[in-house]
């Protein structure tokens, strides 16, 4: 099973749009799961919404945390990884922070860290980015013509 724990509420719009999109097509698809942006300073707020992440997390879970100081694998790595992950048997989770990222304990907690490149993306198009690699992800490791490495 995927999962994506995130923060924040996807509200309609062309995000929610092409997310949708992707995940449509994604078998299995990503359960989400949002989370309740906090309030107050920025330490305070990676750590209440750090700790509902954690909170939000299946037993047994594979957590694939996703930071800028990740690991930035191509899509053809990502696929690899990937199959590894689902074919281990645990729920695949990946937690995306808000707009003050991710705080330690929930870095700490993940298996992976993984990066969607050196830009700052605003936590709404990363949805849509993880989506789009991991169908990716999966149409390659289904050997179908989606991805042209």
């Amino acid at each position: 099973m995927l999962h994506l724990i995130a923060v924040g509420r996807l509200r309609d719009g062309p995000e929610a749009e092409l997310f949708a999109r992707y995940n449509a097509r994604l078998r299995p698809k990503l359960a989400v799961t949002e989370i309740s942006e906090a309030r107050g300073a920025p330490a305070e707020v990676r750590r209440r919404e750090g700790e509902a992440l954690l909170r939000a997390l299946p037993d047994a879970a594979f957590v694939v945390a996703l930071d800028p100081a990740g690991t930035l694998p191509d899509s053809t790595e990502l696929a690899r990884l990937l199959e590894r992950w689902l074919a281990a048997g645990r729920p695949v989770c990946f937690l995306i922070g808000g707009t003050e990222g991710l705080d330690a304990p929930a870095i700490a907690r993940a298996d992976y860290t993984l990066s969607l490149g050196r830009l700052t993306w605003p936590h709404f198009l990363a949805r849509v980015l993880l989506a789009e690699q991991v169908y990716r992800a999966r149409s390659i490791a289904a050997g179908h013509p989606y991805h042209r490495g």
